[in-house]
């Protein structure tokens, strides 16, 4: 039995992340938490967000879970989903300029001006951009429910594992050695979600 650490900090869905994840693997140890020793000790990490990036990071730096988080992502399998994509990157855009984690080099920026409605609401394809163990049993162009006002302009190519387009081609999914974040919500996305969990459980990052 392998354990499983849900970052729970105030902000984003949890319970239904939680619940997902325990679907997909009824034999492991799945739990919420904002301790950072628990944290250090799991096997495995899940870091969630939602809301607006600048009440994300002080969540964070509320509950110091900055450098924790810093750690996990270098150290373990990890997953970023929806705004746990989004703090991995440098700065974003958001609440007139957040500074995020700088796990990754990049910036978060709004939509361009268009016809189509912001936030981008509900279900759309991910093209897969690399063969990655995540995207096992995942048909190239599936659909994923996503829900955001804001994108990462990655400043390094090779990290895109996912892309998506809402009238521009924007990174849906990262993915770096032990880490791989997602924008849209696997939680919320059907089987193909429950499967890209799956993956990300099994993976021998």
């Amino acid at each position: 039995m392998q354990s499983i650490a849900i970052v729970d900090y105030g902000m984003g869905n949890v319970r239904s992340v939680q619940k997902a994840i325990e679907h997909v693997a009824p034999n492991d140890q799945v739990f919420l938490t904002d301790d950072k020793t628990l944290i250090n000790e799991a096997d495995r990490i899940v870091f969630p967000g939602q809301g607006a990036m600048g009440a994300c990071m002080q969540a964070l730096n509320k509950h110091n879970l900055a450098a924790t988080i810093k750690q996990a992502a270098h150290e373990k399998p990890f997953l970023g989903i929806c705004l746990g994509l989004q703090l991995l990157f440098d700065h974003s855009q958001e609440n007139g300029g957040t500074q995020g984690l700088s796990i990754l080099d990049g910036e978060v920026v709004h939509f361009p001006e268009s016809k189509l409605k912001i936030p981008h609401m509900g279900w759309n394809t991910v093209k897969h951009t690399i063969d990655h163990p995540l995207w096992q049993g995942i048909e190239d162009n599936a659909r994923f429910y996503s829900v955001h006002s804001y994108y990462v302009q990655t400043a390094d190519s090779s990290v895109i594992a996912g892309l998506t387009n809402y009238g521009i081609d924007f990174t849906c999914a990262v993915a770096q050695e032990n880490m791989f974040a997602v924008q849209f919500h696997p939680e919320k996305s059907q089987h193909d979600g429950l499967q890209l969990l799956a993956n990300f459980v099994n993976w021998k990052a």
